[in-house]
């Protein structure tokens, strides 16, 4: 919930709303990105801090409920936490590599935050890897070189690649950025992904 910060579970049928995520002392907003594949586990970016201090990092909590677990602490900005079909890996994007603020790139890592490996090594800012079903590719959004986060009306390209950053290519370009692809939008079978472009206006 974007009032309060915290993580809801509601049946598809409908019902009262349930509760996931937990109280902290400091400020801790929940932003839920991935769901692993035998559903018992979300990842999560947790916006933790006040105006100012604040940081970003990538946690994991019980989808039924539980203990938070930290998979990063650092203060550069991680987003955009997902899971891989086979629940081995989360992928995400990270300033890790960053030698300018803003600067980027995907990375994956093992489920308890481990074995990370950086994918993309390019001058523009890539942002939301999202592997599709099958395990086979990740789409990303890149943006030009020089973006901060990732804002609205920019020119930008969706990228493919293979799930170990190999085989790099354009899939489209448009104008676009934010809420273009920020979540997982593959088809089941892995043959189509659903993106939002912006309307030209004269």
């Amino acid at each position: 919930s974007e009032d309060n910060g915290h993580l809801y579970s509601v049946p598809i049928e409908g019902g009262e709303p349930r509760r996931v995520s937990n109280d902290h002392p400091e400020p801790h907003h929940y932003y839920l990105h991935g769901i692993s594949p035998d559903g018992a586990t979300l990842s999560y970016v947790a916006v933790e801090g006040r105006a100012g201090m604040k940081r970003i990092n990538i946690f994991t909590i019980p989808a039924a409920g539980g203990p938070d677990t930290r998979l990063t602490d650092v203060s550069y900005p991680n987003d955009g936490p997902e899971y891989s079909p086979d629940g081995q890996w989360i992928y995400f994007n990270s300033e890790r590599a960053a030698k300018v603020p803003g600067h980027a790139q995907c990375f994956r890592m093992r489920t308890n935050g481990t074995g990370i490996e950086q994918l993309t090594f390019d001058e523009r800012v890539n942002w939301f890897p999202h592997i599709s079903p099958d395990g086979g590719w990740v789409v990303y959004l890149s943006f030009p070189p020089g973006t901060t986060g990732h804002p609205p009306n920019k020119d930008v390209i969706l990228r493919l690649m293979r799930p170990d950053g190999t085989q790099a290519r354009d899939l489209a370009a448009f104008f676009g950025g934010q809420g273009t692809i920020n979540v997982n939008s593959w088809a089941p079978d892995s043959r189509r992904l659903a993106y939002v472009a912006y309307p030209l206006t004269k």
